[in-house]
């Protein structure tokens, strides 16, 4: 690692390097009731709507009971609503409740609410994991990102997993845009995903940037 990647890795980590995943209340561990939480957190950060309401929707969801499929499966459709809307998920409400719900039936009928199960399934490669994934109601290409850059926290199968978005943002900021030089910028499976988290956001703002940018330089 260069002088200048280390500076603005730390800095970068420093100011935006939160998961998404601990924004939301998530003890992202390698147990179903988290990996499932980061399921439903990737869903709504993938509709066109703000990271902070989505955020702000799944901890409802969580805090009103729903942080596990059999909960999610059998809370009413109305009251999923309700949850989402106490979060502002005001656009996508009704139809991320059915979806919510039929993605919490898949779980339990396929994979018996465990996706570690899945991840089995799929051998560990993040392809195919990504493909197993888009199977739940909701969840495409950008949800399949979402989740995978996260879990690589708890999950070394699938590390270092930098989608596109990743790499422009770290582009722009001057670190590698490969992703194998720019996982060894990191020390661990949580800074591969804090550093993901970080570079989503910058990438967002060239005011982000450049604060970065000029911080590291000092």
């Amino acid at each position: 690692m260069g002088k200048t990647d280390g500076a603005v890795l730390d800095v970068l980590l420093d100011r935006y390097g939160r998961t998404y995943a601990r924004e939301a209340g998530i003890r992202l561990a390698d147990r179903p009731k988290p990996l499932y939480q980061l399921l439903v957190l990737a869903k709504l950060l993938s509709a066109r709507i703000s990271a902070e309401i989505a955020v702000a929707a799944a901890r409802e969801l969580f805090a009103a009971g729903y942080g596990t499929p059999r909960a999610m499966r059998e809370a009413s459709w109305q009251d999923r609503v309700n949850a989402l809307i106490r979060g502002h998920y005001r656009r996508y409400d009704e139809r991320t409740s059915t979806m919510l719900g039929e993605g919490a039936e898949l779980i339990l009928d396929r994979w018996q609410g465990d996706l570690r199960r899945l991840r089995d399934e799929a051998e560990g490669d993040g392809r195919r994991i990504a493909a197993l994934l888009m199977k739940f109601p909701g969840i495409g290409p950008t949800g399949a990102d979402i989740f995978l850059r996260e879990v690589q926290a708890v999950w070394p199968q699938v590390a270092p997993y930098f989608d596109q978005r990743v790499l422009d943002g770290a582009g722009r900021l001057g670190l590698p845009r490969q992703a194998g030089r720019l996982a060894k910028l990191a020390h661990s499976g949580d800074e591969l995903a804090r550093l993901s988290a970080a570079l989503i956001r910058v990438s967002h703002s060239e005011e982000s940037v450049d604060e970065v940018r000029s911080a590291a330089t000092r």
